[in-house]
């Protein structure tokens, strides 16, 4: 009679290609990407960081009514993003905007959904960070934890059917693991042998609940085996070692039809949201460990020790992400909102009697606060 203890059992080990100072441990494990492309990359995460601290700030200044920064996960991002095809449809929890930006998600489509204006994809029916494209081939975030999860396995599922060839990717943190919907998501992918990838982002903090509180065993990855997943871990803040595994991850999914589970380990160096206050909770001196670490920093120091970046191009390209970032922030800020027609549409194909009657309730308040209101044609669009 011998019980598994998981106390006494190895722990998963955590795949890695760059040491902090962006040396590459490894050669064989290099992944051989491009000047153009690894600076592209790097780019991408410092004008999502910039993006990040001037809406964080616009919020603190009342003129958005939420943000959710995603500093300290940028490799897990843009490394996984890079790594996919773009026509892979990708899942998220509500912290994977370098995905969208990888994905040509612009400056202005980031703004328009903040300010919910009438050039807004969810025409502002959704809180600010709530992305979503189906040009980029993105599902709209849902707020709650978790409901993506059976979507992308049900999504996956279709697309093997299919026959395309393509995966779905599933982004979501290590709370959200916590949820039953994780479990329905990641025993219909396994049972049914799907083509997707969860992206755990295991960032330390459910909130404000740290992971060593939030679960027992080693992480989200020993998850894996027990559903009969194929699972890796990873240094989410070496934006090759995420390259590589979701490249790999994604070969193994479209040509074997099976899901596989990678589990980035990475610190959510940022508030939860700008409804957070993290102080509470943490120290600076471990934000500031972190901070240190940063996949940005990371990536800095390999562009710098292969000879294609140094400080004076940092400074210049930060600027010009600053004034990229406010072009983009004012023009979103100054536009209309949706019309209100907009409240009542893409539900029914044709009106249905209640909404009909909400509609002329609407009118009707309209017309008596006609001082409130810009217009008084709801079905009128004024772009």
């Amino acid at each position: 009679m011998d019980f598994h203890l998981p106390e006494e059992s190895p722990g998963i080990p955590v795949y890695r290609v760059m040491d902090g100072e962006g040396r590459v441990l490894d050669p064989s494990q290099d992944p051989q990407l491009s000047k153009d492309t690894v600076l592209e990359m790097y780019r991408k995460m410092v004008m999502l960081s910039t993006m990040d601290g001037i809406l964080y700030n616009a919020q603190r200044q009342g003129r958005i009514s939420f943000y959710m920064t995603n500093y300290g996960e940028e490799g897990t991002h843009i490394g996984s993003a890079a790594a996919l095809d773009p026509r892979d449809m990708a899942f998220g929890q509500y912290r994977e905007a370098g995905v969208f930006l990888w994905r040509g998600f612009t400056l202005d489509d980031f703004m328009n959904q903040c300010f919910s204006n009438d050039l807004d994809y969810n025409k502002g029916r959704a809180f600010p960070v709530n992305f979503g494209s189906k040009d980029h081939n993105f599902a709209t975030y849902s707020s709650p934890l978790a409901t993506q999860m059976p979507h992308a396995s049900g999504a996956a599922y279709a697309l093997k059917r299919a026959g395309t060839g393509l995966c779905v990717v599933c982004y979501f943190g290590d709370g959200a693991a916590s949820e039953g919907d994780a479990h329905a998501a990641f025993n219909f992918a396994a049972t049914l042998d799907c083509p997707v990838i969860f992206f755990c982002r295991n960032n330390g903090y459910a909130i404000s609940t740290p992971t060593s509180e939030q679960y027992r065993g080693d992480g989200i990855a020993s998850r894996g085996s027990g559903y009969g997943m194929a699972t890796i871990r990873v240094d989410g803040n070496d934006t090759f070692a995420v390259y590589n595994v979701t490249k790999a991850a994604r070969e193994m999914c479209v040509t074997e039809n099976r899901p596989v589970l990678i589990e980035a380990m990475t610190y959510r160096i940022g508030d939860h949201s700008t409804s957070d206050d993290s102080s509470a909770y943490r120290t600076r001196d471990e934000v500031d460990h972190y901070r240190g670490n940063s996949p940005i920093t990371r990536l800095q120091h390999y562009l710098i020790n292969q000879g294609w970046w140094d400080m004076e191009q940092e400074a210049n390209y930060r600027d010009k992400a600053k004034q990229q970032v406010m072009e983009a922030f004012r023009a979103g800020e100054e536009r209309k909102k949706p019309p209100l027609s907009d409240l009542m549409t893409d539900v029914y194909n044709t009106m249905e009697p209640h909404l009909a009657k909400q509609t002329d309730h609407m009118l009707n308040h309209i017309q008596r606060h006609k001082e409130q209101y810009t217009t008084t044609d709801i079905f009128k669009k004024e772009k």
